[in-house]
């Protein structure tokens, strides 16, 4: 049995009905804007949702760290074990993207196993099989006592038929918002706990799988899993889950996990359009930097990285602007002599900050934060 999919309250219809507005604008706005801005945008993004949800896990590695071992970056400074975890989540998610438009396409268990042995199957054992259902119980410790059972996943044997049930509710369309049946998906991948190890990212990755799935707007400018990701955000939605009681009940009101998932969505698009218009207005004024002082326009991405990112690699801006290892190397070490950029680090490690003479309008815009509102209190 899964949990039932609640009636939304007037307040999640308006909620919900604004969220749909802001992602339909939002994919206009990337359709319309030049493709330089969103590719490093969207490769911001899911650079950012795997590491948050990676955190979530105890796996922490900065956004830009992530950013660089994506781009095959191999003189990243992260133990290797993150390494592996990054890499990991990021070829099941790329995967996942590719699903969007597959024709023939359709939940099953042998696709749930198959995305879990991509996640974990660095970490295969027989205690812990990857690509498998669990053999045995597991739980969910209390973050504050590890010895204290917060949730108790149901027993293994039910595993395979509880899975069978998920795969058919999300193979059969039953007029539900697909933002909603998203969220109620990760609620019940989440529950049954089918895996011994890597529940908590499955879940996660099946929600950002139905919007790709969904076709509106690509699922990294939709994801929740960055939103997820924060501190708060994180104790909220642990919260949630433990609200759900300490086993497996699923005929319960279950309306809060879909408050929480639409506010999720809300504040998810509006951090994304915030960053979409801020990218914009940091090359706006790049260019014009690049204008008045005589530099080659393809500087400008390697700029915009500083701005946004904090640093740009060697590597980055070579691939970013199809240039050639000298090139890229000459351009970098022209924006070093003018004191644009400067150095960190030697050889294939090095990478590059802002330097004396870096345009400072394009830094005081980059660094200008932006306010969230609750869906809710308006």
């Amino acid at each position: 049995m899964l949990y039932p999919t609640p009636s939304l309250s007037p307040d999640d219809g308006r909620v919900l009905s604004e969220v749909d507005r802001m992602r339909e604008a939002l994919r206009h706005q990337v359709r319309a804007t030049p493709s330089k801005w969103t590719t490093g945008l969207r490769k911001f993004l899911t650079a950012d949702a795997v590491a948050a949800s990676n955190s979530i896990e105890g796996f922490k590695v900065a956004t830009v760290d992530v950013e660089d071992l994506l781009e095959g970056e191999r003189d990243v400074e992260v133990s290797e074990e993150n390494r592996e975890e990054t890499l990991a989540y990021q070829q099941m998610m790329t995967y996942i993207q590719t699903l969007h438009d597959v024709e023939d396409f359709s939940y099953s268990k042998g696709l749930f196993n198959a995305l879990h042995w991509m996640l974990q199957g660095h970490r295969h054992s027989i205690r812990k099989p990857a690509g498998q259902w669990r053999r045995g119980p597991v739980y969910v410790t209390d973050a504050r006592d590890p010895s204290i059972a917060a949730y108790t996943a149901p027993d293994a044997k039910g595993v395979p038929a509880l899975m069978q049930e998920l795969a058919d509710w999300l193979n059969a369309e039953d007029g539900t918002h697909l933002l909603v049946r998203a969220a109620m998906a990760h609620l019940h991948l989440v529950s049954i706990h089918p895996w011994a190890d890597g529940n908590g990212r499955m879940s996660r990755s099946l929600q950002t799988l139905m919007i790709a799935r969904e076709g509106v707007l690509a699922p990294e400018f939709s994801s929740v899993e960055a939103w997820l990701g924060r501190p708060g955000n994180t104790w909220e939605y642990y919260r949630q889950l433990t609200d759900r009681g300490s086993e497996y009940l699923p005929d319960q009101d279950v309306s809060s996990w879909i408050r929480f998932n639409l506010t999720a969505y809300h504040q998810q698009a509006q951090t994304v359009q915030g960053r979409l218009d801020r990218s914009g207005r940091v090359w706006g004024a790049l260019s014009e930097f690049a204008d008045s002082t005589g530099l080659d326009e393809r500087a400008v991405t390697a700029l915009h990285d500083v701005a946004m990112a904090g640093r740009v690699r060697r590597s980055r801006y070579e691939h970013a602007e199809g240039l050639s290892l000298q090139q890229a190397q000459r351009d970098l070490r022209d924006l070093v002599t003018a004191q644009i950029l400067e150095p960190v680090g030697r050889t294939r490690a090095r990478y590059y900050t802002a330097g004396p003479r870096f345009p400072e309008q394009a830094l005081n815009v980059a660094h200008t934060p932006m306010t969230l509102t609750d869906p809710y209190s308006t």
